[in-house]
């Protein structure tokens, strides 16, 4: 009996180590942190024999980072989640130093003073998982098979799991921090504005980045790789010598213990058929410790641009100096003519010749008007005054102009009833105006008709001006309002009109574009400017913006540089808001909690941070309008700062009246926000509606508060902080599982699935997001 016994025993210990094996092996084979999570709480209940388990890990500031349960009927979720005392215990059963074992939970709870919950009376373990001597999470088992214990030999082999679980979940998330670490450098090397080429120790190209494929484009041969040109391409160094990139001692440059490091050096690379680039060229050895061969890294500049810049530097001041010489050339004469010849000369051909005077001055005057404005603009010190103005005497004005400078095409102007009054400059607008229609009778037909029409457009009115000219090309339109020269394109007049056109809208908060269906077809330019209606106003000197509470609206800018600080804050003082200053991005969470702000105006580089990264990782931010302010105004630039969420970006050097333009149009979006239209999801804040395919959907007042929550910040990652502190601010026992749960009813109710998910997406351990509507 006792060999009986003995056998019994022995089977039953090697039917727990093959067990403990098996979800050791299953736990082990992956790197990712969530497969290795759920084999872990799958391996840990298989082992112990437990229905339910989960799992929970600390991060590093002691919270928990990420949280796997399984077993759980939909009932039991529910009641866990809703049980008030749920934090408290979990607090407790981590800050435990070893294992625990109880034969009823929810007798334990109540020993504990806390709040009954007899649907959890099973039998209880919990075991720490400590990965050289840091607790990395911990194990909660629960409702052991057939109602009984668990048993010391479940404990012990819980502890053995627990052990090699802390290692795996260590493993797992030094991979991840390792891939996300060399996502974030590839993503900063592909999107570099200089051309990045790697070379192995071989001298063979083993990558380039966007940027560098583009350099390399231009000079591959059609239907040959790129790594063909090689063998072709030859490279003039700034002395003078020439050399062929095949008979380039690359391998000389890696087996040199001292190789050479060349530092912004202009070299010309050519292909035989004659084409070229010059470049600006860095090139650096990258030692591997151990390894004969080391690697080169090359950067190339395409200086193409900075050519471009200087031949239209050079071409605008030739063509400047040639618009002054001509009516400079007329006065001159008539000037002559008048002292020399005036006692012979007839009335009328004195007339004549004074009318030539007068009207090639203010030829003159207009030039150097718009010469002035263009280098306001450009210098950010340009001013406009805004009051609340109607749209039809702006465009009234502005065909009484044209039509008295003798345009030959009828302009017809649409525009709708109850269209709201415009916080516009009236002569700056006017001068808008004139400029759009001088630039349309240009290039339309003689007999053509200029059509003006003015729609609102959300907390805008838009005005365009069609032609029926010649149309544009679709890549023309983005170099549209640049300072053109020449008179190939559709400009105004010596080719600063329509530079100074979106200088001087940009100046009210507004916006300008340009349409066209391809050439033959004309060409639409539109631009909006804020409605007078809603507050707070465009905040004009004489006006101030609408204050909540009797209080003016604060606005939170964070930037390093301590005379910007002092320009915006001057400038949103005078009209009328409460600015709070800070050059010390990390004390941007207190200041948010402790003094409200209604929008932050936050800089794109700040010391050891950067602006858009803050916007996605401050949960603080997540309600909140932003508007970047940056000297930066590259188009890509630009498209991250929106796509993580910005409600504007202003480019320095920017002036006090499109600064305070953009803030009052920025609280305005925000304060009345559009419907929310995603596929067949639609969601109408004013009401309160939430419809999916045109069918209602009832949410409880929780469900659509999380809906609205994630809607408002489309294309942004709301963190599980953010949801937790604006829902559920008031229960000091919520926690992200409860964001699980009550996420998982609004995905029933919208018809959303968790698997293949249309609206809510869900960032592993950091939170959800919602798809952003196509723009």
């Amino acid at each position: 009996m006792a060999r009986s016994d003995t056998t019994s025993a022995d089977k039953h210990s090697g039917n727990r180590i093959a067990a403990l094996t098996d979800a050791i092996l299953r736990m082990s084979t992956s790197l990712d942190l969530d497969t290795v999570l759920r084999e872990a709480v799958d391996g840990a209940c298989a082992l112990t024999g437990a229905r339910t388990g989960m799992i929970a890990t600390v991060a590093d500031d002691g919270g928990t980072e990420e949280f796997i349960a399984r077993g759980f009927t939909p009932e039991e979720e529910v009641e866990l989640a809703t049980w008030p005392d749920r934090g408290r215990l979990f607090e407790h059963l981590r800050e435990l130093p070893g294992t625990l074992r109880v034969p009823d939970l929810a007798d334990y709870a109540g020993t504990l003073g806390l709040a009954p919950t007899p649907t959890f009376s099973w039998s209880f373990q919990g075991t720490p998982m400590h990965y050289r001597g840091v607790n990395v999470g911990n194990f909660f088992l629960a409702d052991k098979t057939g109602g009984i214990e668990f048993s010391d030999d479940d404990e012990k082999a819980l502890l053995l799991f627990a052990a090699q679980a802390a290692a795996a979940i260590a493993n797992a998330r030094m991979y991840r921090s390792e891939r996300l670490a060399r996502a974030d450098l590839e993503a900063l090397v592909e999107t570099s504005p200089v051309g990045v080429v790697v070379f192995d120790g071989r001298g063979r190209p083993v990558s380039f980045n966007r940027e560098a494929r583009r350099i390399v484009e231009s000079l591959r041969m059609p239907g040959h790789p790129t790594e063909q040109l090689l063998e072709v391409v030859t490279c003039r160094r700034a002395d003078g010598r020439e050399t062929s990139l095949a008979d380039f001692p690359l391998a000389d440059q890696f087996a040199n213990p001292d190789p050479e490091t060349v530092r912004a050096e202009e070299m010309v690379l050519s292909v035989p058929d004659g084409r070229s680039v010059r470049t600006l060229v860095n090139a650096t050895p990258i030692p591997a410790e151990g390894v004969a061969r080391r690697s080169v890294v090359v950067t190339l500049q395409d200086l193409a641009p900075l050519d471009e810049m200087e031949r239209m530097r050079t071409e605008f001041l030739s063509l400047v100096s040639h618009e002054l010489r001509v009516p400079l050339t007329a006065i001159k004469g008539s000037a002559a003519t008048l002292l020399g010849e005036g006692a012979n000369l007839e009335p009328a051909e004195v007339h004549e010749f004074s009318r030539i005077i007068d009207q090639q001055a203010n030829q003159m005057r207009g030039l150097i008007g718009d010469l002035l404005d263009a280098g306001r603009i450009e210098a950010g010190t340009l001013s406009v005054a805004p009051e609340p103005t109607p749209v039809a005497g702006l465009v009234e004005r502005a065909r009484d102009t044209f039509t008295g400078a003798g345009g030959r095409q009828a302009v017809v102007a649409n525009l709708p009833s109850g269209l709201p009054d415009v916080m516009a400059d009236r002569r700056r607008i006017a001068q808008v105006l004139n400029n759009l229609l001088a630039n349309a009778a240009r290039h339309a037909p003689p007999a053509s008709t200029v059509r003006v029409a003015a729609a609102r457009e959300g907390t805008h009115v838009a005005i365009s001006v069609a032609d029926d000219g010649p149309g544009l090309a679709p890549e023309l339109l983005p170099h549209l309002f640049r300072k053109h020269l020449g008179g190939t394109s559709h400009t105004a007049g010596h080719g600063l009109g329509l530079a100074i056109c979106k200088g001087l809208v940009e100046a009210h908060g507004g916006r300008i574009r340009a349409e066209s269906d391809g050439p033959g077809h004309g060409a639409t330019i539109t631009f909006t400017i804020p409605a007078a209606s809603g507050a707070p106003a465009a905040a004009p000197a004489n006006e101030r913006p609408a204050r909540a509470a009797g209080e003016p609206p604060r606005v939170l800018v964070v930037d390093d540089d301590p005379r910007t600080l002092r320009f915006v804050r001057d400038a949103l003082s005078r009209a009328g808001y409460a600015p709070i200053v800070t050059g010390a991005p990390q004390d941007l969470s207190r200041l948010i909690r402790a003094e409200r702000p209604r929008l932050v105006l936050l800089d794109l580089l700040l010391p050891g941070s950067d602006g858009i990264q803050l916007l996605e990782q401050v949960p603080e931010l997540a309600e909140i309008p932003v508007v970047f302010i940056s000297g930066y105004g590259r188009d890509e630039t630009v498209a991250r700062a929106f796509e993580a969420g910005a409600s504007d970006y202003i480019v320095k050097p920017f002036s006090p009246t499109e600064l305070v333009a953009r803030v009052s149009a920025a609280l305005r979006r925000h304060e009345q926000p559009d419907p929310f239209v995603l596929g067949d999801l639609a969601v109408r804040y004013d009401r309160r509606e939430v419809t999916v395919a045109g069918r209602a959907v009832n949410l409880t007042v929780t469900e659509y508060e999380l809906l609205r929550l994630l809607s408002v910040n489309a294309g942004r990652v709301v963190t599980f902080d953010t949801l937790l502190d604006r829902i559920w601010s008031g229960r000091a026992s919520a926690d992200t599982n409860l964001v699980r749960i009550f996420v998982k009813q609004l995905r029933d109710k919208l018809g959303d699935r968790a698997g293949d998910p249309t609206w809510i997406f869900n960032e592993r351990g950091v939170g959800y997001r919602m798809a952003a509507p196509p723009t």
